[in-house]
């Protein structure tokens, strides 16, 4: 593929894309969106041009720090497996008595190292893909962009779902916990059970909404003679607005919020 070709197929110049292979920063900074649109042109894993420019735009200071504790781990990797070889013998229950397997394991874990970069608490970048209505369920759409990728990305902390996605809040069915304008990023990785926000999608009209969620089960009778069955319970947070029940085959995606930004 040629640079021009691929500049067609990510849609921008091919000169920006010049200064990306010979390693010049743009001025304006990088285009995490277009970057992603590359990876796909690529047919690249997902992530991997994201993740490099953050990394190199990550503080030296930072890089050494990550490189170091890296280099830790794997040291105590390399001496955990030698022990462990060297339990094979019999003498397992000797390296545990004393102390060295635990010490090892501690290692690989941080937990020796107070003073250690924390990793968990670093900001991510999550695709915001479009709108979803805290109101009644609304016409859906992705705008055609292949998963994790969309042409605004936000900074939120402590997600570590690569599948995680963000959409802004459109209507009041959700106050007051959450207001129009606000942006949820919203996990699948999330494990769902009763109570908890999450993004549906509804079939089989491609329609989604925002709303607290519970599971029930209908009773014989209630539905005009069918059979009972799992129901879901879409419940608005503000009182002005009905519960919307529907049978389990017609949620084709639940996913649970995990983070909301608001503008102040």
């Amino acid at each position: 593929m040629t640079l021009q070709e691929l500049a067609e197929r990510a849609g921008c110049g091919k000169s920006y894309l010049s200064q990306l292979e010979n390693r010049h920063k743009p001025g304006a900074g990088v285009d995490h969106g277009l970057l992603a649109r590359i990876e796909v042109a690529l047919d690249l894993t997902p992530g991997t041009l994201v993740f490099t420019a953050q990394w190199e735009a990550t503080p030296g200071p930072v890089r050494r720090e990550v490189a170091r504790v890296e280099a830790g781990r794997r040291a105590a990797a390399d001496q955990l497996r030698e022990l462990l070889q060297a339990g094979a013998g019999g003498t397992l229950d000797d390296v545990h008595r004393s102390g060295q397997l635990r010490a090892l394991i501690d290692r690989l874990a941080g937990d020796d190292s107070p003073g250690e970069l924390d990793l968990v608490g670093a900001a991510v970048e999550v695709p915001l893909i479009n709108s979803v209505a805290a109101g009644y369920p609304t016409d859906f759409t992705d705008l055609g962009y292949p998963a994790r990728v969309a042409d605004e990305y936000v900074r939120v902390p402590d997600v570590r779902d690569p599948d995680a996605f963000a959409a802004r809040v459109v209507g009041d069915s959700m106050l007051p916990d959450y207001r129009e304008g606000d942006i949820v990023v919203f996990s699948p990785m999330r494990d769902l059970r009763d109570g908890l926000d999450c993004f549906v999608r509804l079939e089989p009209d491609h329609q989604t909404t925002f709303k607290r969620v519970y599971f029930e089960r209908s009773v014989p009778g209630d539905r005009g003679g069918e059979e009972s069955g799992e129901m879901i319970r879409l419940q608005p947070l503000n009182p002005r607005f009905a519960p919307m029940v529907v049978p389990r085959e017609r949620v084709a995606g639940l996913y649970a919020a995990v983070s909301v930004t608001r503008m102040v």
